[in-house]
């Protein structure tokens, strides 16, 4: 058993699981995890691969693997809850905190040995092994919660979590790149419904990462600042598309938004990953993340579904152009109706929005809270 004493109070705990995975507890009440995971040993599935698709010159995952993972279960049959007489779950203890796995079905995983992805692949390139990690974060042991239900002090235990995760992945060799999300709702494609997010670290800068640094460095090298730092001081200036603000960070609808609801929060004081957030930014961060997805909920007075994806730079490149922010996106357009992304957009990626993002940010304001 290994601990380590990290900001806020928090400190992490590391034990192994059945099979050689690793579980890690942040905890803020001295908590002791001594727990065995007493489940049969598993074996664990090899390692998919990653294939080249020639038209678009972009990795595609195949992890057949993961057909056989859990789908929906029930609550009682949950596999993030804590243990208990009878259940054995995911977690050994009998209560938690805020936990981080190692996926149990990932579609990323360590490689045996060292691989090369190839910066410029084409028609030739080979399959590679699909090297990378896949970790689970359990937000809280309550089953009925949601991320905006969390009080300040969990918010900033999970901040922890993620900025413990960002900090021990970018030293593995074989990672490029590091992506926190959370994934709620049925709608967008959630398997278990316990407050839960993911934390995939990828052996190559993913499309839309690569895209963004692009964009971002075409930026800088036409004007000599950052392109987030231009976005974040406009919405401000504009003011129009502001959801919700403080004096560490800003929420607002992004000028071009592709879905009926699409939160952008961002830091003020611009940083490129979470690990060089402050303390107090860090603080600072849970009012706002609490408001905004309660202004969100608010809008039509239902849990609307949504993917929270954190954007920040890649590990090795693109450092001084890219930062961090936390991206809010959902498929509902009104109660009953989803933003289906069909033809246009799933075929060819050109968006279609039925509702100007300054209508949007307007709704959300209105919530009463």
């Amino acid at each position: 058993m290994a601990s380590k004493k990290l900001l806020a109070g928090v400190t992490r705990t590391d034990r192994t699981l059945m099979d050689g995975r690793t579980i890690r507890y942040y905890d803020t009440q001295g908590q002791s995890r001594v727990a065995e995971d007493q489940r049969p040993i598993e074996e664990q599935p090899a390692i998919g691969e990653m294939r080249l698709d020639p038209l678009s010159a972009e990795w595609v995952v195949i992890a057949a693997h993961r057909q056989g993972r859990i789908f929906l279960p029930p609550k009682e049959l949950n596999p993030l809850a804590p243990s208990r007489p009878g259940f054995l779950t995911e977690i050994p203890e009998s209560d938690y905190e805020v936990v981080v796995f190692d996926n149990r079905s990932p579609s990323l995983r360590p490689p045996e040995s060292n691989i090369e992805v190839a910066h410029d692949p084409n028609f030739s390139t080979p399959p590679v092994p699909a090297a990378g990690k896949c970790e689970v974060v359990c937000f809280t042991s309550n089953y009925d919660s949601s991320f905006k239900d969390l009080s300040h002090a969990q918010i900033r235990t999970v901040l922890e979590a993620w900025r413990d995760r960002t900090q021990e992945l970018s030293q593995l060799p074989f990672i490029q790149h590091i992506a926190p999300f959370e994934n709620r709702g049925e709608e967008v494609g959630v398997t278990l419904n316990h407050p839960h997010g993911q934390i995939y670290a990828y052996s190559y800068i993913p499309p839309k990462t690569s895209r963004m640094l692009d964009v971002a460095r075409n930026h800088f090298s036409q004007t000599g600042r950052v392109l987030l730092d231009d976005i974040v001081a406009r919405e401000i200036a504009e003011s129009v598309r502001i959801v919700a603000q403080n004096s560490e960070w800003v929420a607002y609808v992004p000028y071009a938004s592709r879905y009926p609801f699409e939160i952008h929060v961002a830091p003020r004081r611009s940083v490129s990953d979470f690990v060089a957030l402050d303390e107090s930014a860090s603080d600072a961060f849970a009012p706002i993340a609490k408001e905004v997805l309660q202004r969100l909920d608010g809008v039509f007075g239902v849990t609307m579904p949504y993917i929270a994806s954190w954007h920040q730079a890649p590990v090795h490149e693109g450092r001084d152009v890219m930062r961090l922010h936390w991206q809010i996106q959902s498929v509902r357009r009104a109660p009953g109706k989803l933003k289906y992304l069909a033809g246009s957009e799933s075929a060819f990626g050109a968006f279609m929005m039925d509702l100007k993002p300054e209508q949007s940010a307007q709704q959300l304001r209105d919530v009463k809270l």
